[in-house]
């Protein structure tokens, strides 16, 4: 479930899209119901998109989306047309809202990722997709294109799986999610964590599937809810089904 939010510029602004800024609006919207998700470990099953369009005044939207209904509810509650709300520097009037959900046919699909995918290679899987011995790290290493698209796949598949598995309380364990891919590019940035910045590597994609079975589909949907890969609930794997 999704919902969108059009916000109206209140003052000449530069549009900043830096994830923590836009997770502490998130937050502050969830908090009254939700507030234990941000100490919750493990995965909290929200993502949201950045603020669009970025370029030009007016009229700008923001996606927060959830497999959590009662999350999603709860965000709606918050909102108040016409109340002014600060999102970092930036300040906005809430102009409307609306719940939609995204449901994707079994022939056809295109998705693409409008934020950062980030994944990690555990150290266990070091040698499973020959990681050069002079680029292996302890705990892990993010993804690059310099790796293999295989170790992608498959840690793509298996973080949408235990996540799917953990808010379902299903038991899928090993499944081809994917069938053809398209490589866009690849991001570099730094996140901002307890006020300090830490390096990371995320990628931009889109995924096609001539046809999905309905196990591909229930995970496919979730995933563009909960969000693909890694810090979903920092806004990063925000994806999008394309017409």
């Amino acid at each position: 479930m999704r919902i969108i939010i059009k916000l109206k510029d209140e003052k000449k602004q530069a549009i900043d899209n830096t994830y923590n800024k836009l997770q502490g609006f998130v937050y502050n919207l969830i908090r009254e119901k939700f507030g234990s998700i941000h100490d919750k470990k493990g995965y909290k099953f929200f993502c949201f998109s950045n603020i669009f369009p970025f370029e030009g005044s007016g009229i700008r939207n923001f996606i927060i989306s959830s497999p959590s209904k009662e999350l999603i509810n709860s965000i709606a509650e918050k909102l108040k047309i016409g109340k002014i709300v600060n999102i970092g520097e930036m300040q906005f009037k809430i102009k409307e809202y609306s719940i939609f959900e995204v449901k994707i046919p079994k022939r056809n699909v295109h998705v693409c990722s409008s934020t950062p995918i980030i994944i990690r290679i555990p150290e266990a899987r070091y040698n499973t997709y020959n990681i050069p011995q002079e680029e292996r790290k302890k705990r892990y290493v993010y993804w690059r294109p310099k790796y293999s698209f295989e170790a992608f796949l498959k840690q793509l598949s298996e973080n949408l799986i235990k996540k799917f598995n953990d808010f379902y309380g299903t038991e899928i364990y090993k499944y081809d999610l994917f069938e053809q891919f398209i490589f866009k590019k690849s991001v570099y940035s730094n996140l901002t964590i307890n006020g300090k910045d830490y390096p990371f590597a995320g990628s931009l994609w889109e995924f096609l599937w001539s046809y999905m079975d309905s196990v591909q589909r229930k995970i496919i949907e979730f995933g563009i809810d909960a969000g693909f890969g890694e810090r979903n609930s920092m806004g990063f794997g925000f994806v999008n089904v394309k017409g």
